[in-house]
Order: C-alpha cells, then structure tokens, then sequence
C-alpha cells in the first residue's frame, strides 16, 4: 500500500445469518479522493461504512485505514478516523459547543484545547455564533454541519459519510459540498454513500453496489461513456403506453421510465429512424407526444442497465 492510500479494503465479506450483506468488496481511496459509493436501499452501503470503521467486524477480508490495519490496531487507526452517519445522532439537549466539547474529549482533547479546536471547526463551517444554540433547535442543515464539525474536531484524515446531505435542500447541500471540498484540498480522504447522481458526478470515483457487491466502479465520466449504443428522451401522455409502443420497435434495445419521461436505448445511428418510427405509432394510436430527443448517456443510465444485466 502506497503512503497516499489512506482507506483499503481489501476483499470484505459481511454476513447476517443466512444473509449476505457485503460480498468480497474491495476498494483504495487516496489523500484528496472523495470515492461515492451508490446503490438502493439494502445494497450494502451503510454495512461497508460500518466495516471501514470498526462498528462491524468483518467475516472475512482486511481493512486499512491510514496504512494501520484496522483489526489489529482499531484504536490507532480510529484516531485518523471521522464518520458522519445518516441520521443526526448528536446530544439534541445539549448546545452545539457542549457537543463539540464532548466529542473532543472523547477524543483526548482536554483542558483549554478543545475550545479553541471547536471555535475553529465552527467557523470552518459557518456557525461560530451559534455555539450556545442548543443542537435540538437547530435545523436541518444546521445539524448537518455540526455533525460534520463534530466528525471533524480531532482534525481527522479520513472521512466516512453515510448518506451526509440526506433530507436536506439543494442550498444546503451545496453549502456542504463546498466545505467537504475545502476539507479534501487539505489532503483528507472521504468515502461517502449518496443517492444523488449530481453528487456522485463530483466524486473522483464512484463505485455502483447491488446485493453487496460493487458491480462497477470508475471516474463518473468514463463510467457515462462506457454505456454502448445512443439514447432517446421521451416525454408525452399516457407515458406507459408510449413505453409499450417503443418496445415494439426493433432498434429499441431497452426502454426505462424516468420520473416524467422515458430513456430509449437504441442502436447506434438509428436516431432518425426511430424517431420517425416513435412519432409514426403514437400518432396512429391517437396518443400525445411533448418531445423526443436525443442525448447522451448519464450515471443513472448506467446504473439502471447494470441493475437490467
């Protein structure tokens, strides 16, 4: 293992009972990587963070965390650690600064250092007037915050996010990019676990999981590209009748319904021709089309057609 890989999993396996929850996973994220890991609900996201951070043991496998293994050396290699979980899971009757405080004890700072450690940390993530706020009262990005500041207070190296903008606004989750940014052009290394394909654009690598195992992974522009053939957006009423229809005609390879519209994968150069043919068989069975164009390939096109095979 090279000196900038700070997280490695190598080969992990996790099992509940008769169930396998994660199956021979491996990954390297390096200092200044941020690596998404996506997938549905039950696909194993959350049990690979646990791993990484020593909540679970694994069945088999090793994990490495700033080139400490983790098994042999968990509180070691938890010093280096901070791990931000999906719900907010901070002291709600306590203030923000008695949360912080905490926290940093927790993690051996003492005396008058960890107030000038969380005064910092607060201000990192613009809430240095809210110290005397109690974390109840605060809202949903505001928590969102303080639970990074609280993952953060030890000055950690490596960051584990489970789902960390989950239930919170667009503004806000802007706002938490740009400090995990920040916190990633300082060196750290973050695994996170997102639902959101704009989020798993700006991760350097994202891995796609199913059933616990990662079926794909790569820099999202490549993983995009790699999609063969062309596709078709199409939006217009009733949806799944259109959808009925595109699969009846040849060079359709597959047809996925995406919110209000579908995604047509066709053969490559036959844009026109199913257009034309699209167009044709709605109108005869007197149906309404808004549009249809062409475009190109994203990660959720990816993942749906990972998921078909």
């Amino acid at each position: 293992m090279t000196d900038d890989i700070l997280i490695e999993a190598k080969h992990l396996w996790k099992r509940f009972g008769d169930h396998v929850a994660v199956e021979d996973v491996s990954l390297q994220i390096r200092a200044g990587e941020v690596y998404g890991l996506m997938g549905a609900d039950g696909a194993g996201k959350s049990t690979v963070i646990r791993l990484l951070c020593g909540v679970y043991v694994q069945d088999e496998g090793e994990v490495y965390l700033a080139g400490r293994r983790l098994a042999s050396n968990l509180d070691i290699a938890r010093a280096n650690l901070g791990y931000l979980s999906q719900r907010f899971s901070l002291y709600s009757d306590l203030t923000v600064l008695e949360n912080l405080r905490f926290f940093a004890e927790v993690r051996g700072i003492l005396g008058d250092d960890w107030r000038q450690r969380a005064q910092e940390t607060l201000e990192f993530v613009d809430m240095a007037e809210f110290g005397d706020r109690k974390a109840g009262a605060l809202s949903g990005g505001m928590k969102q915050k303080l639970g990074l500041a609280a993952a953060m207070i030890h000055q950690p190296a490596i960051l584990l996010l489970d789902e960390p903008s989950g239930g919170v606004d667009p503004v806000t989750r802007q706002a938490f990019w740009r400090l995990l940014v920040r916190l990633l052009q300082g060196g750290v290394a973050a695994l996170l676990s997102t639902p959101y394909m704009d989020e798993a654009m700006r991760c350097n690598r994202v891995g796609f999981m199913s059933e616990g195992r990662i079926l794909l992974e790569g820099e999202p522009q490549d993983l995009a590209k790699s999609l063969d053939g062309s596709l078709l957006r199409v939006r217009g009423e009733p949806l799944r009748a259109i959808a009925r229809i595109a699969r009846e005609i040849p060079s359709v390879e597959s047809v996925q319904p995406f919110g209000d519209r579908l995604h047509l994968r066709i053969a490559v150069g036959t844009e026109r021709e199913v257009i034309k043919e699209v167009q044709k068989a709605v109108e005869n069975e007197g149906l309404h089309l808004t549009s249809i164009r062409s475009a190109s390939p994203d990660l959720e096109d990816v993942f749906v057609d990972l998921l078909e095979q």
